[in-house]
């Protein structure tokens, strides 16, 4: 029987993040890195990649960027190209992390449902639903091709792919709860369990439900935010990090399917 150091060891595997310049993305990032693991940060800035990079990464040859706008097919399709040459044709974890999210300037989004965009909302729908299903597809046919290590799909998620906004949390501020963001994060769980059967037994397919992260939202947010929660908190970057380590290593060797709640509670309340 392994030990649980052998069962996290992720030597000689490679990894894609997706939103790899985010907060989120980069906590992934730095969890597979202290396992062992190569990764590809993948995001649409190739300036803020190339940031991260030069500030955090600087020093490591086990760390990779690649810019790509996940709502133009051709060119996931060939960051996907991009992936394989930089990793001789290994993938072993596939993170599905880049989002639309509710802070992002966009028209018609967060702002009252009768004048949410139509537009807007199927340009959401191809970031955060879309572009999952074919970089999971394509990362499958590397995937199920290694002999060596973890093969996993990672999808992220949210609370609001679950359950209803709480619209008053917003009240007296610029943040919403764009109805596309909620749609497309639960049809991301339903893509988790679909997947799941279609790719087994050679790569498992999971989901992380994340709720609210602090990030320097207005003090009334987070004081009504966290009085609804049974942790009293938002999340942290770091709260993820044992999450993605476990979906990612042979640590969940046989969980497939499934959703993985990081909610401080609210959910279950």
């Amino acid at each position: 029987m392994r030990t649980l150091a052998q069962l996290q060891d992720l030597q000689e595997c490679w990894a894609l993040i997706t939103g790899g310049s985010g907060h989120v993305g980069k906590a992934a990032a730095d969890t597979l890195l202290e396992l062992g693991a190569n990764v590809i940060l993948l995001d649409r800035s190739k300036k803020s990649l190339h940031e991260l990079h030069q500030k955090a990464y600087s020093n490591s040859t086990k760390v990779h960027t690649l810019a790509c706008d996940l709502a133009d097919k051709q060119a996931i399709i060939g960051a996907m190209e991009s992936v394989a040459t930089i990793s001789g044709g290994k993938l072993n974890i596939l993170i599905n992390n880049a989002a639309f999210v509710g802070t992002d300037k966009l028209t018609g989004w967060c702002v009252p449902f009768e004048k949410q965009s139509i537009d807007t909302f199927n340009d959401c729908l191809n970031v955060n639903l879309s572009a999952p299903f074919l970089l999971s597809q394509l990362a499958y046919e590397l995937m199920k091709k290694q002999q060596y290590g973890s093969r996993s799909i990672i999808n992220i998620s949210s609370i609001y792919g679950v359950v209803g906004p709480q619209m008053d949390l917003y009240e007296g501020t610029d943040m919403g709860n764009p109805a596309a963001y909620a749609a497309s994060k639960a049809g991301l769980m339903q893509l988790t369990r679909w997947m799941a059967p279609s790719v087994a037994p050679h790569v498992r397919v999971n989901n992380i439900v994340l709720g609210g992260i602090e990030r320097g939202q207005p003090e009334s947010f987070l004081e009504k935010y966290n009085a609804k929660v049974p942790l009293a908190r938002m999340a942290t970057e770091e709260d993820i990090k044992g999450a993605i380590a476990y979906l990612s290593s042979a640590l969940s060797s046989y969980m497939t399917g499934q959703s993985l709640f990081l909610d401080g509670g609210w959910t279950a309340v």
